[in-house]
């Protein structure tokens, strides 16, 4: 789990859990929302690509797979213990 840490970069989780926030609150549909994941994944790779430099490596789209993944994890348990679930 430490390994996963490692991989989480902050600017690019908390950008990516913001779109995934106002995405799933301003577009209010099944179909949208299903593609949440997909879109901050692929955001948190453009995001981490951007950061490193424009560098175009495998640590850099895991960096910005895990992140932008993590934000939605983040979302969901955040509302899942909001919602005493």
């Amino acid at each position: 789990m430490e390994d996963i840490n490692t991989y989480i970069v902050p600017v690019v989780f908390i950008i990516c859990l913001c779109v995934g926030y106002v995405m799933r609150h301003l577009i209010p549909s099944d179909k949208v929302n299903r593609f949440i994941p997909v879109t901050v994944g692929v955001l948190g790779v453009v995001i981490a690509v951007w950061n490193a430099d424009f560098a175009f490596s495998p640590s850099v789209i895991s960096v910005g797979l895990v992140s932008g993944l993590a934000s939605t994890g983040m979302h969901e348990a955040f509302r899942n213990f909001i919602e005493k679930k």
